[in-house]
């Protein structure tokens, strides 16, 4: 009898260890669901060298470290960019000109979706100082070519703009060429030239600190060439359901053209990017409340 009581206890104490193990793994895995989901999640931008880039992406970044989800980075062009959204290399980007950037949208069409749109107020096109007033649409530049040395100032080769200016060149017969560089040595031509107050026209956009640092204007485009462009957000087809609370902030995003500006502004005159960004986050608690679903 002894032994029996014996093995009768013990198999009642395996019994109560088991059970508490199946219990511990309820509550573990439970707690797995809900913690590690976006711990062991990173989600990758993909970040244009503009400076209409840099606020909404530093924004979506810290909102998104503060739901718990790693982010990371990529700086590349946009044609790059597409390409990643569409292999899965990059999961977002805050900064796609519409329609400009519809030809990458059909050509990876299933793998990369249109998100949500971030503001609808830009502007795009042919930039002349204010001081030339006979200078009001692009065909006021035919016959005065050589006032501006023939040169229509672009940004880098190989990106939408500088493609739709190449062909504007050739639809309105302009006896120009176009010279490519950065946005920064592009401006910093324009600025050279503006200050001596110089005939030049260059590419430009709003939003874009060009606009509250100089005295210029966007020529009429009658051709169509260049619209008021709509800027979207884009993201990879399987973010919604890889990492759906993501998705779901990134799909209710929107910001005004002009917190856009003031942002750029901000960094320009030497802020970090990222504290101008929680500064926003900060001031607008509610809207980011209400992009993530509180």
């Amino acid at each position: 009898m002894t032994v029996k009581r014996f093995l009768m206890g013990m198999m009642a104490v395996l019994v109560l260890v088991v059970l508490a193990a199946c219990s511990g793994d309820t509550i573990d895995e439970g707690n797995e669901g809900a913690s590690t989901d976006k711990k062991d999640q990173t989600i990758k931008f993909g970040v244009t060298p503009w400076t209409s880039t840099v606020p909404p992406t530093k924004i979506a970044k810290l909102v998104l470290e503060d739901m718990g989800y790693k982010v990371e980075e990529t700086n590349a062009d946009v044609s790059s960019i597409y390409i990643g959204l569409s292999r899965g290399d990059l999961n977002v980007y805050m900064d796609s000109w519409f329609p400009t950037h519809q030809i990458h949208l059909d050509k990876y069409e299933g793998k990369v979706e249109d998100t949500a749109i971030s503001y609808s107020d830009a502007r795009s096109g042919l930039i002349v100082p204010t001081y030339m007033e006979d200078i009001n649409k692009i065909e006021d530049l035919v016959g005065k070519e050589d006032l501006f040395e023939n040169k229509i100032f672009g940004v880098e080769p190989g990106g939408n703009a500088a493609k739709i200016i190449d062909e504007l060149i050739e639809g309105y017969g302009l006896d120009m060429e176009q010279v490519n560089s950065s946005e920064g040595g592009m401006l910093a031509q324009a600025i050279r030239l503006i200050e001596q107050e110089k005939p030049v026209v260059f590419y430009g956009w709003r939003p874009h600190t060009m606009f509250n640092k100089l005295d210029i204007k966007v020529i009429d485009d009658s051709k169509g060439y260049f619209s008021n462009p709509e800027i979207h957000v884009m993201t990879n087809a399987g973010l919604k359901e890889e990492a759906p609370e993501a998705y779901e902030f990134l799909s209710n995003w929107s910001i005004s053209i002009d917190d856009v500006e003031e942002m750029i502004v901000a960094i320009e005159d030497g802020g970090d990017p990222e504290e101008v960004a929680r500064e926003w986050i900060d001031n607008n608690q509610d809207k980011v409340n209400e992009m993530i679903g509180k």
